[in-house]
């Protein structure tokens, strides 16, 4: 079974049953294809081991074993990879989160994935805490992820802030968060082969677009492979009827490059 596939496979089931561990870590497989990710999940096993509760955990992962945010080269797809922060203990905030839930849960402290705009955070159901995992773990109530929020998307006092802005994602979505930011590295190195392998993982998760089905198209074409990204844009419009009408009309764009 390849890569791609079993991807597919594990996001296809329910989502608290999403193994959100390994299927972080399979985003990596494109540029380490000979990584282990069953020694990723018995890394984050070795972390847990002796944590009890949330303090226990923000200890562990920020204090003795140094996780950080990436700040010097925010924008290198290492970044995205659960193996390599693991490795270099930096990341970004939704890499460094998903750490964090997923050693939290393997000690039993649940953990909950919160999809603000501009900085992903962590929050524990029980107390109300926000983690915001890529500042050393500090804690955060409301009113600082309002004052991180604004700092991180620049809005003024005029953009209302609320509860509304601190959703809690579901691990489908937390996939998808990743691979956006992936994928948006990719774009800006011109990278249509890393850029095509993050939206075929994307493609695989729930709520499929028409834009990332076009996106995938202009990706393959950009490597060469017009006919290819036709025959794409092609197939889905068949199993999505819904999407047939802008998928379509980009085939034709794409074939008339061509003649």
């Amino acid at each position: 079974m390849d890569t791609l596939q079993a991807f597919a496979d594990l996001v296809s089931r329910p989502d608290a049953e999403i193994d959100l561990t390994r299927t972080a870590a399979m985003i990596g497989l494109r540029e380490y294809p000979d990584l282990d990710v069953d020694a990723v999940a018995e890394g984050l096993d070795a972390m847990a081991v002796g944590v009890r509760d949330l303090a226990g955990l923000r200890t562990r992962l920020f204090a003795d074993l140094g996780f950080s945010g990436e700040n010097l080269a925010y924008y290198h797809p290492d970044n995205s990879f659960l193996h390599r922060v693991v490795e270099r203990r930096r990341g970004i905030p939704i890499t460094l989160s998903v750490l964090a839930i997923e050693v939290g849960r393997r000690a039993g402290i649940d953990l909950e994935g919160i999809g603000m705009p501009g900085h992903f955070l962590v929050r524990e159901p029980s107390s109300g805490a926000y983690i915001d995992a890529f500042h050393g773990g500090v804690l955060l109530d409301e009113q600082a992820c309002e004052l991180l929020f604004r700092a991180a998307t620049g809005a003024g006092p005029e953009v209302p802030f609320s509860a509304a802005l601190l959703p809690v994602v579901s691990r489908a979505q937390i996939l998808g968060r990743m691979l956006n930011n992936l994928g948006l590295v990719y774009r800006v190195n011109s990278d249509a082969s890393g850029l095509e392998w993050t939206l075929r993982l994307r493609l695989a998760l729930p709520e499929v677009t028409g834009q990332d089905i076009i996106e995938l198209a202009e990706a393959v074409a950009a490597q060469g492979r017009a006919r290819d990204a036709v025959r794409e844009l092609e197939a889905w419009a068949t199993v999505s009827p819904d999407l047939a009408t802008p998928l379509k009309l980009t085939a034709r764009g794409l074939l008339a490059r061509l003649n």
